[in-house]
């Protein structure tokens, strides 16, 4: 029962750890060699990419927060396979992965994101179809509506109801639905700006007005 705690508390520490770690500093060092907060508004959301760097670049931007994401739900699921629990051990990973991600330490606890990306990355670590049917809700949503909040709720919702329909083991669907739960109480905030008109909209216009900044 000890070394099951030990593995749970290690899992954790390097799941919430790799959540915190911003993105944009890992792509600016390993991806775009360059500090992509100089550039623009210093903004880290996907948005802000595709007007800088065009589509390919949030494609990159993309890539590098789902293979971020991935490896610690892989570390918590080799890791509690020692006990015959992988499933667990990717869930309870994705859950503190999350949670680094939306109350990172190394920002104040504040999160830099919306976390729509590591939603996703740990819903389809627990059921594929519960992850599908998350990441096509939201981004019909982001889509239609331009709103990044409104689409993370929406994703979050649509989890718990399939968590409830489709998870069988009562611990990976209460992992499930803790996860999508973060994810709700972490927008109320933009959700009532929305409603009341003052939450941004996406956009996106190609925006080059940051090269004016550089020197030819």
């Amino acid at each position: 029962m000890i070394a099951y705690w030990i593995l749970l508390l290690l899992t954790a520490f390097v799941a919430y750890v790799s959540g915190s770690i911003s993105t944009l500093r890992v792509a600016s060092r390993f991806v775009f060699r360059r500090n992509l907060r100089r550039l623009g508004t210093g903004s880290i959301f996907i948005s802000n990419f595709r007007r800088l760097f065009g589509w390919w670049g949030a494609v990159k931007l993309l890539l590098t927060e789902v293979i971020k994401d991935l490896l610690p739900i892989l570390f918590g699921a080799l890791l509690l396979a020692i006990k015959g629990h992988a499933a667990v051990g990717a869930a309870f990973a994705a859950f503190c992965m999350l949670l680094g991600r939306l109350w990172p330490v190394f920002n104040g606890f504040k999160g830099s994101h919306h976390g729509c990306v590591a939603l996703v990355v740990a819903a389809l670590c627990v059921d594929v179809s519960m992850g599908a049917s998350a990441a096509v809700v939201m981004l019909l949503a982001i889509w239609f509506t331009r709103y990044l909040s409104l689409g993370a709720a929406a994703g979050a919702a649509v989890m718990i109801v399939t968590a409830l329909l489709v998870v069988d083991d009562r611990l990976l669907m209460l992992l499930s639905i803790f996860c999508a739960v973060m994810v709700l109480v972490y927008h109320v905030p933009a959700l009532l700006r929305l409603s009341q008109g003052k939450e941004q909209r996406l956009s996106f216009e190609e925006d080059i007005t940051y090269k004016f900044d550089e020197k030819f």
